[in-house]
């Protein structure tokens, strides 16, 4: 039957003013061709046992999620999250912030979806309906009663009178809409203008001088403890190495050797062009003298989103990103040519230890390395 059938008996509009909501229900299922074959009452005998029982189980999910919240919270902001070398003092401590993370955001989030669907399964009035479909638009008046359906079918669950319900689904929602946030927003808590000398300050990444020191290229082993420095002859024309930075002050430094290799804008890919394309390369203005005869350096962060461009196809000379498919020109100082990416990787500035025969950077980058930053000093 169609929402403007002209044979639907319609209320005028004081009438339908005055109906109640139980009126406007049965008068919905009327003109909308509903047949209700069941719509049981959850609990027709108030207060029982049964009742408060279920009332507290689904109170309890809810409070239990915002006890978890509010642990995420701590958590995120107390917990030891600084790296510790598994030999050293609070390694345990360290080693567990993930997954406390994941347990406590989980549960919480869990708490929220288990007390809704358990108040829906104990409390939401079950009905069985059989309703005809109909083309077109819905009128003012299948819009009231529709209201009046879902008004109808909360006051039956009992919400209004359910206060431990309400508060504890509140406090979980609260507690969960908390923790997310600070998940969020977290990242932007640290100050960049905090301690801007230091090496671990966001103005600078890994690779910067400190006290004249010189910072070598070192491979990555897979042991944090086994350092292995990059030389020229080590790699062949056309290959590719992912470098991390090393200073002999950190030699036999268990964290900082590990925290070396954790830090994010710290990964380089290391390029040795094969002679033919090395004569074909373009350069960034200000970074003429950046590469050390065929070799260049240049940040594994993506300008786009961050992701690692671990791909190097020297048949090309493209750096790829696998994630969102950027792709880089190694002969052209690295700039974007397909992909979203919008801004080149940075270069690392990298030369020849005459003494040791090994590869060192002369400075940190100059430029933002990986998708954005607040500034950069010179």
């Amino acid at each position: 039957m169609s929402s403007s059938d002209p044979e639907r008996k319609l209320p005028s509009e004081a009438a339908l003013a005055d109906m109640s909501r139980e009126d406007l229900v049965k008068l919905g299922g009327q003109l909308d061709g509903v047949e209700l074959v069941e719509y049981p009452d959850p609990w027709p005998v108030k207060g029982t046992r049964a009742e408060k029982r279920a009332e507290r189980l689904v109170a309890l999910w809810f409070l239990l999620a915002a006890l978890a919240g509010l642990a995420f919270v701590v958590v995120f902001v107390a917990w030891p999250s600084d790296y510790v070398a598994p030999d050293q003092p609070g390694h345990t401590l360290y080693s567990l912030y993930t997954p406390m993370l994941g347990l406590t955001l989980g549960v919480s989030i869990g708490g929220i979806g288990i007390g809704a669907l358990l108040y829906t399964k104990k409390f939401i009035p079950h009905e069985v309906a059989v309703q005809q479909r109909h083309e077109g638009g819905s009128t003012e008046l299948d819009k009231a009663t529709l209201l009046a359906h879902l008004s109808d079918a909360g006051a039956r669950s009992g919400i209004a009178r359910r206060s431990l319900i309400k508060r504890t689904a509140g406090l979980g929602a609260g507690a969960m809409g908390l923790g997310l946030g600070v998940f969020a927003l977290g990242g932007l808590v640290k100050n960049p203008w905090t301690d801007s000398e230091s090496k671990d300050s966001l103005w600078h990444t890994g690779w910067k001088n400190t006290d004249g020191e010189r910072v070598f290229l070192r491979r990555a082993t897979g042991n944090p403890e086994e350092v292995v420095l990059v030389k020229p002859e080590d790699l062949d024309a056309g290959a590719m190495e992912t470098v991390f930075p090393f200073r002999e002050s950190e030699r036999g430094d268990h964290t900082a050797l590990a925290h070396a290799l954790k830090r994010s804008d710290n990964p380089v890919m290391l390029i040795r062009l094969r002679p033919e394309d090395s004569a074909r390369v373009v350069k960034h203005q200000g970074q003429e003298d950046y590469n050390y005869g065929d070799y260049y350096a240049y940040t594994k962060i993506c300008s786009h989103l961050g992701c690692p461009t671990s791909l190097y196809e020297q048949r090309t000379n493209r750096i790829l990103c696998p994630c969102h498919q950027s792709q880089f020109d190694a002969l052209t100082y690295a700039k974007p040519v397909f992909g979203p990416a919008t801004r080149k990787l940075a270069q690392l500035p990298i030369d020849l230890d005459e003494e040791t025969g090994y590869l060192y950077a002369r400075h940190d980058f100059n430029e933002a390395v990986g998708p954005a930053f607040w500034e950069r000093k010179s």
